[in-house]
């Protein structure tokens, strides 16, 4: 059964509980998703079609459900899931198949994700001009900077002070520490499972 056979059922509940968030609901999702696979070019959707969408769901999972309506609420969730993960995925396909890439229509978080790709290009290219042009400096300079490049980590683990790739002391640290430490510490931390990397909400 494709998508566009598919209509997914809604209770009378889980569609009033969603139209109080801007009349987002299941059939508005679906009939977003179908239009955004049935055209080559990304859509013009909500400008807050995810924020919308991740207010709606965080409401949803604080909620409690009994009975039936637990079912429904865990369905809910899997359908809204499965269905926000490929339309963002067909929008991003779609906006970076040419060689250039086209933000026509994308939202912020949408340009988020592709900014990332733009940077990886542009770090290929600097590396191979770089390479070919005897250009010695610029690769020692990425490296240093790559090695150095702060990454903060929770230790998972009690760990004896050590010196950085920065050439500075750290530690030492007990499990559930926080610490911010050279990206190659970090990595090889990391890959021995004696910490974790954490992003800091600001």
């Amino acid at each position: 059964m494709g998508v566009k056979d598919y209509q997914p059922p809604t209770s009378n509940r889980t569609r009033t509980c969603m139209s109080e968030t801007k009349k987002i609901d299941l059939n508005l999702l679906y009939s977003v998703l179908v239009r955004e696979i049935e055209n080559d070019q990304v859509q013009e959707i909500d400008p807050d079609f995810y924020r919308t969408l991740s207010e709606y769901l965080g409401k949803l999972k604080s909620e409690g459900y009994d009975g039936i309506e637990s079912k429904i609420k865990a369905r809910l969730t899997e359908l809204i899931t499965q269905s926000v993960t490929l339309l963002l995925k067909t929008r991003i396909e779609k906006a970076s198949a040419s060689d250039t890439l086209d933000f026509t229509n994308l939202l912020d978080e949408e340009k988020y994700i592709l900014e990332s790709q733009q940077d990886l290009a542009e770090r290929k290219e600097m590396i191979l001009s770089a390479t070919l042009n005897g250009r010695t400096k610029t690769l020692q300079s990425v490296s240093k900077k790559h090695k150095t490049k702060p990454v903060t980590v929770r230790f998972l683990k009690d760990f004896d002070q050590f010196v950085g790739a920065d050439y500075t002391k750290y530690g030492p640290y007990k499990a559930e520490d926080i610490a911010t430490l050279p990206n190659e510490n970090a990595q090889a931390l990391i890959a021995k499972n004696i910490s974790v990397k954490i992003t800091i909400e600001e």
